[in-house]
């Protein structure tokens, strides 16, 4: 029996992610992992000053769990937690100079490391349509 369209899609991209995950963790040489990555990765892309529970409900997991992330990225001066001026209680998610490094730097090698696999490939053509069902499936959550 053949899946339904878009079960055979997410499955295809479920596989590339678990493979790509390996891959990139093998690239760090530092042990940076995919999971603090993201985190860089976001802060970067949507700015930072976010609070811990707002970065933990954009990926969908528990603050404890983003909490633990924070902590392990601001060891290795990633991040700075900083009190929230608006609310004492609460916390800001300021990514440092060598955070943003860090995240270019884990771009780089990634690309680099899967520039070999990614040719010949239309990459360029897939994203709009992998764009629009990441918007679809962020709408329907």
């Amino acid at each position: 029996m053949r899946a339904p369209p878009i079960f055979a899609v997410l499955n295809e991209i479920g596989i590339i992610e678990q493979l790509a995950r390996n891959r990139f963790d093998r690239a760090q040489a530092d042990g940076l992992r995919l999971p603090h990555f993201t985190v860089l990765n976001h802060l970067v892309r949507l700015g930072d000053g976010r609070t811990p529970g707002a970065i933990a409900r954009a990926f969908q997991v528990p603050k404890a769990a983003m909490t633990n992330t924070l902590q392990r990225l601001e060891e290795r001066g990633f991040v700075r937690l900083e009190p929230d001026p608006a609310d004492g209680r609460a916390k800001r998610v300021m990514l440092t100079e060598a955070g943003r490094a860090r995240r270019e730097a884990a771009v780089a090698g990634a690309a680099a490391d899967l520039a070999e696999v990614a040719a010949g490939l239309e990459l360029a053509a897939l994203l709009p349509g992998l764009a629009a069902l990441r918007t679809a499936l962020d709408r329907a959550r």
